[in-house]
């Protein structure tokens, strides 16, 4: 709900305190809501112009298993409050230790509580700007937490699985194919020399890997691929148009086992053998789960946008409606429309609103 900034990035806990309060007193106010939990609830209602349904709300029973962690101007610090301000930094004072993050939570906490209750002893509350920026952080915390429990509901492995099995089907039988390759670089496409130097190494490659010298342990030695010096130039499988189209057109024209001629692509000149063709696989359903989780979300936070767009239309007030032309009845212009006569005799010319069809 609150704005992060670095300032509240601690060398140590204590090292940045005095940059921390000077941002927390911007902050405090923006962040009194997520304090009904620590304290008493304050009454909003005196907003002005200021929609009853938009302030805040009474806070409920502590929770009995919600632990007290520490007590600021009589006002507990809870469990709960520390994940809510754990969530509000983000990455944060990350690089600390858990007991000293945890020390530092507490005191971010403790804070904002100080700074929020002598807020209110100003009665800053009371102003229609704070009421403002209060019912609307309301609303959008509402919001997202309706959006993550409607996510969080839809995940299940049946929607997962329909989302997985429509993909596998829509792949269809695409071919892949696996290869391996050596590369020779070419800078500049436009060096001529630098091209037919790469092209007859390529060249010298093929008619030693053609006399029984191992395609692997060439790419090993020779390829300027720098992934190839690896793996003996194993590109493992991949679809047609995952590649430039030079290449894979030649990958997808041999046959298992069968090396290709000098070719020339952006990079340079390769030569290429063909490992395996199969019908492309889908991947393993479990490898998968974190992304169909992530779609099933996804699709239920659209649709629920959607169908709450459909049921509460936005009424524009800060610009004209817009107003469409009257319809004319259909005996107000009868008597001036002109009669369609037949004609005895066809004609060639096409009407003038239309093209002439010159093929």
């Amino acid at each position: 709900m609150t704005s992060r900034s670095s300032a509240f990035l601690p060398e140590t806990p204590v090292a940045q305190r005095s940059n921390r309060l000077v941002l927390l007193a911007a902050v405090a106010i923006a962040v009194v809501p997520v304090l009904v939990g620590c304290g008493k609830g304050s009454d909003t209602s005196k907003s002005s112009g200021t929609q009853p349904t938009s302030t805040t709300s009474t806070a409920s029973a502590p929770d009995p298993n919600d632990q007290v962690v520490a007590r600021v101007a009589g006002v507990d610090i809870r469990e709960s409050d520390l994940k809510i301000a754990s969530e509000d930094l983000g990455q944060q004072a990350a690089a600390l230790s858990p007991a000293a993050r945890r020390d530092y939570l507490i005191d971010y906490v403790a804070d904002v509580i100080r700074l929020a209750k002598a807020a209110e002893a100003r009665k800053i509350g009371e102003g229609p700007d704070f009421q403002r920026r209060l019912a609307f952080f309301r609303n959008k915390v509402l919001a997202e937490s309706l959006l993550h429990n409607e996510m969080e509901t839809a995940v299940t492995e049946e929607a997962m699985h329909k989302v997985y099995d429509d993909a596998t089907k829509a792949m269809g039988s695409e071919e892949e194919v696996r290869a391996r390759h050596i590369l020779i670089r070419v800078v500049d496409p436009n060096d001529e020399k630098a091209s037919k130097e790469a092209e007859n190494k390529i060249k010298a490659l093929i008619e030693r890997i053609n006399k029984g010298e191992d395609f692997a342990t060439l790419a090993n030695e020779y390829t300027e691929d720098p992934s190839g010096k690896q793996n003996g130039g194993d590109l493992d499988y991949f679809t047609k148009d995952q590649m430039v189209p030079e290449f894979s057109n030649v990958a997808f024209a041999l046959d298992k086992g069968q090396i290709s001629a000098p070719i020339k692509t952006q990079f340079g000149w390769h030569v290429l053998k063909v490992e395996d063709k199969r019908t492309r696989q889908p991947p393993a359903y479990d490898k998968v789960k974190d992304q169909l989780s992530a779609i099933v979300k996804r699709k239920a936070q659209d649709e629920l946008i959607n169908k709450m767009r459909q049921e509460a239309k936005v009424e524009r007030l800060d610009k004209p409606a817009e107003t469409k032309p009257a319809q004319a009845k259909p005996d107000d212009k009868a008597a001036d429309k002109p009669v369609d006569k037949p004609t005895d005799k066809p004609t060639d010319t096409p009407p003038a609103d239309k093209p002439v069809d010159k093929n």
